[in-house]
């Protein structure tokens, strides 16, 4: 006869687990036990099952009982199952809780170091099996981005063109600009150094038209000074280290990247003491207030506000 497989969508978990707890237990009635069941709902329950699948899952002897060969077939199938309910369990709790997901955020550089490691950190030491996607990209990357829907959240600046209305903005910091040298550099020793001094010397910089960038242009031509034209372009840390340490080139980027330079445990770089402090636009932290963040990505966004308050209050 074959085996009627429109049987088996009325099997229920309830019927997974006693035939799992007779398994175990080798008898009905401690399987009931197990299962907070009478010993007749218990055998009701198993004759119910038995009847659906038109055969005996168990042989009765008198010690005990062992599954038939089709019974083994339906316990190691009811353990596996019953294995994949727990964990489908376990992680939409932890999905519901926050403590696990994916969660996809970017920041400008200065931030990202700044407010995003540290709130990285924080989440994972206590979620450790939440997935983080993390770019470190200039704004228009990270705006079009978040509008396409590939970010839950950024920290970067709005674009001329950006429909405010669109999003939720807590306001952020103004980034302060530094500019990293390597310790042997004829100005690494100087203090209150003027732009003037910074005028003949090479620079690898941002590309045009990012921030960081823009602001070191608009200090010398504030200062009325020539903007330095001997310049690599690139928005490579690791290059910009590569070229610093080997010759006398200047490179501008944020605070809280300078003082990452400085502390990578080379010794070999360090930051010019300027006269007059070059600072860029401030950046904010941004979602998009047609969606809601995902309870992980919630718990990030928390943290990253955490950590810019902090920040604030250090000056």
């Amino acid at each position: 006869m074959a085996f009627p497989l429109s049987s088996l969508p009325f099997l229920k978990l309830a019927h997974l687990r006693l035939v799992a707890a007779i398994a175990q237990h080798g008898q009905i009635q401690a399987a009931a036990q197990a299962l907070a069941l009478t010993q007749p709902a218990a055998s009701r329950s198993l004759a119910e099952i038995e009847r659906l699948v038109r055969a005996p899952l168990f042989e009765r002897h008198p010690r005990g009982m062992t599954p038939t060969p089709l019974g083994e077939i339906l316990v190691r199938r009811a353990h596996t199952m019953l294995t994949e309910m727990q964990n489908l369990a376990r992680e939409m709790q932890e999905e519901r809780e926050g403590r696990s997901g994916l969660v996809q955020a970017g920041a400008v550089t200065g931030p990202a170091v700044g407010c995003l490691v540290p709130a990285i950190r924080r989440l994972k030491a206590v979620t450790p099996h939440v997935e983080l996607r993390v770019d470190v990209v200039p704004s228009i990357q990270l705006m079009r981005g978040l509008e396409e829907g590939d970010y839950d959240f950024i920290i970067g600046r709005l674009l001329p063109d950006s429909d405010v209305d669109a999003f939720d903005i807590v306001p952020g910091e103004i980034e302060s600009v530094r500019c990293v040298v390597r310790r042997g550099h004829p100005l690494a020793s100087r203090r209150n150094v003027p732009l003037a001094a910074l005028a003949d010397h090479p620079w690898i910089t941002q590309e045009r038209g990012m921030p960081i960038r823009q602001a070191v242009e608009a200090a010398f031509i504030h200062a009325g000074l020539r903007v330095p034209d001997d310049v690599v372009a690139t928005s490579s840390l690791v290059l910009m280290m590569a070229l610093l340490v080997e010759s006398d080139m200047i490179a501008p980027m944020s605070l809280e990247v300078a003082r990452l330079m400085e502390g990578t445990g080379t010794g070999s770089l360090t930051v010019v003491d300027l006269a007059v402090p070059i600072e860029v636009s401030p950046y904010h932290i941004i979602t998009h207030r047609g969606r809601r963040l995902s309870p992980a990505a919630s718990r990030l966004h928390t943290l990253v506000l955490e950590e810019a308050a902090r920040l604030r209050a250090s000056g």
